[in-house]
């Protein structure tokens, strides 16, 4: 019998997604589902809205659901992680303090003085996690969905010798994006995607086996609808040669180009990121009315309305475990410390490469380098997320400047004396929720 242990199983829609699609493999339809979180109002949600899947599917699995970290993660086979560090009144000022200095930031929770600081807050807790993975299940693999991917990542890869890697939803949410822009089915798409994560690019996306670049670029530049859809991707595609792989609205605060003026940001990010300018900002100050609603929608699907499909969905972490555990092998796409795989990207780094897991662990597969005009954008981003990585492991608030410093759009919209006294703010601001190590500012 497998266990799957859920970390911060109160993230709802995915616990509920993850746990259709894993009990749809024979040799997980008998697992124990163990549920953790520290709030234990949505721990509750969460045991019976993954029971009720249990018994509309009829599976013989087992849940349970505890605030007890080591009981959920004692001899686990897997383990998902999904967590949130600091209230919405702790990280609001990620997005708000930028703001007030012209730093305008679109999601914040990756990249920029906003990811960095989310980063500070959560590496900590992130490598208490994988310290009970290698007390209490050793033999477990730990996939996490928390970002900023690439910086937790890194940091865990780098202080943990537990099987650690990173999944996110956009490489393949966007291979089927191109596919339907192109009129192709999805199962005939073959590609090859690697970067660093939300900035990887897909150095070849083929259609049958014939390039499909062109037809790419066909669509873009003659369907206004295509180009409408991710303006800020497509404007890096057109320019760049490559497609990456997150959203306009992400990859508006990844470089220099987009949101360093309120011109740049009407232009590009306003009807074509899938999220508007100052929607997080309004998400922050929505956010208990939505708990509210959230609550009322969760109540109602436990009272069975609306139907919930148990068909299995394309979520990677399903394949993984059912691969892990015996099942068929499974290729994917992770984020992994750069053992030489990507040769032009620094070695160490957390890199986001194909990936083949099976009953023998994961194996990363040998990219080499990438082209130079896409690499550049990479290598600036990875060694910012060097610097915040060494900070919260070292505590050194030096380095939390010298990471927004290098910060693409920070660096387009601030000098460096305008970046410190920012940064030196959000020291402040965060002061009680980052190590002690911290008391002193950038000087």
């Amino acid at each position: 019998m497998t266990k799957i242990t859920f970390i911060g199983a109160g993230s709802m829609g995915f616990t509920r997604g993850l746990v259709r699609d894993l009990l749809t493999f024979p040799r997980l339809r008998d697992a124990t589902l163990a549920l953790m979180d520290i709030d234990a109002e949505r721990l509750d949600f969460a045991r019976q809205s993954v029971q009720r899947i249990v018994d509309l599917g009829n599976y013989p699995a087992k849940v349970t659901a505890t605030m007890d970290r080591a009981e959920a993660l004692k001899d686990a086979d897997a383990v998902v992680c999904t967590i949130l560090v600091g209230s919405v009144e702790v990280w609001k000022h990620d997005i708000l303090i930028p703001k007030k200095y012209g730093v305008d930031t679109n999601i914040g929770d990756t990249r920029g003085p906003s990811g960095i600081f989310r980063g500070l807050r959560t590496i900590p807790a992130m490598l208490d996690i994988v310290k009970d993975v290698e007390r209490y299940c050793p033999n477990a693999i730990f996939l996490n969905y928390t970002n900023p991917m690439a910086m937790l990542c890194r940091a865990m890869q780098r202080e943990s010798d537990a099987r650690i890697m990173g999944l996110c939803h956009s490489v393949q949410g966007t291979a089927r994006m191109l596919a339907r822009w192109i009129g192709a089915p999805v199962e005939e798409i073959s590609y090859v995607c690697a970067g660093i994560n939300h900035l990887a690019w897909y150095l070849k996306f083929e259609w049958n086996h014939q390039d499909a670049y062109p037809l790419i670029r066909k669509a873009v530049t003659e369907r206004p609808e295509v180009y409408n859809e991710e303006q800020v991707r497509n404007e890096m595609f057109l320019h760049l040669g490559y497609y990456v792989t997150e959203s306009s609205g992400h990859n508006s605060e990844y470089n220099w180009w987009f949101r360093k003026r309120p011109d740049l940001i009407e232009k590009y990010c306003t009807h074509g990121t899938g999220w508007n300018p100052g929607q997080y900002a309004y998400i922050l100050q929505g956010y208990e009315e939505q708990s509210d609603v959230w609550k009322d929608e969760i109540r109602k699907w436990l009272a069975g309305d609306p139907p919930f499909s148990l068909d299995r969905g394309r979520e990677y972490a399903s394949y993984i475990i059912n691969a892990w555990m015996g099942g068929e092998p499974f290729q994917f796409n992770g984020n992994v410390p750069n053992t030489g795989l990507i040769t032009n990207l620094p070695e160490g780094a957390c890199v986001e490469v194909p990936v083949f897991v099976d009953r023998g662990g994961f194996h990363p597969v040998h990219v080499g380098p990438l082209p130079p005009q896409v690499v550049a954008l990479d290598y600036v981003n990875a060694m910012v997320e060097e610097m915040t990585v060494e900070a919260a492991l070292t505590g050194d608030p030096e380095l939390v400047y010298q990471a927004c410093v290098y910060d693409p759009l920070t660096a387009a919209v601030l000098s460096l004396a305008e970046i410190k006294e920012m940064v030196n703010e959000m020291l402040a601001q965060h002061r009680d929720h980052l190590p002690a190590t911290f008391t002193r500012f950038a000087v």
